[in-house]
């Protein structure tokens, strides 16, 4: 018996060196991960478009925050040079956001956005797939997919690429309109 007691502790040695390897998620992670959660949950029932873009702006920066303050000082700086039209600047800045956290589903889709306007559509598709990996509820990624499906000529994907984003976010900006757009590319005039 005394044997088998000495001996437990060099039995449990991979088990506990396995547990420490595995990073555990930190309070912060999992209070933004529930307060995620609250947000979704609350953007479904959102009373009013005013509510849902506050939702949504919230939302966007805990997807932001995700990453480390070096990666979300790259994301904005690509951001600005996105809107600059200085794409392959923004492009650089994806892609050292990427290699800082790649777990970020936001660096993915922006980096996405900008593969998009070089004209890179299958980077870009490749982005959003990872974006949506990571973050299954990314709206933003539906939204960006759905308008490189249009643009690609596949109207029924972009359909249910909107779709799935509304469902996610029933009050995005546009989606009624967008919806009703494709709708009427993927199903004809009679929509």
């Amino acid at each position: 018996m005394r044997a088998a007691l000495l001996a437990l502790p060099l039995l449990l040695m991979p088990v506990l060196a396995h547990a420490q390897s595995q990073p555990a998620p930190n309070r912060a992670q999992e209070s933004r991960r529930a307060e995620l959660d609250s947000l979704f949950e609350g953007l479904k029932a959102a009373p009013d478009d005013a509510v849902a873009h506050m939702m949504e702006g919230r939302i966007r920066t805990l997807w932001v925050e995700q990453a480390s303050p070096a990666t979300v000082l790259l994301l904005r700086r690509g951001a600005r040079n996105l809107a600059a039209r200085t794409h392959d600047e923004a492009l650089e800045d994806f892609d050292a956001a990427i290699v800082l956290s790649p777990q970020s589903a936001e660096a993915w889709h922006q980096r996405a956005q900008a593969y998009a306007a070089l004209g890179d559509q299958a980077a870009a598709a490749r982005d959003l797939q990872e974006a949506l990996r990571l973050e299954p509820r990314h709206f933003g990624a539906l939204l960006t997919l759905s308008m490189l499906q249009e643009e690609a000529g596949d109207a029924r994907a972009a359909l249910r690429s909107m779709e799935a984003a509304l469902a996610l976010h029933p009050r995005l900006r546009g989606g009624d309109a967008r919806l009703r757009e494709l709708r009427r590319k993927a199903e004809g005039d009679a929509t």
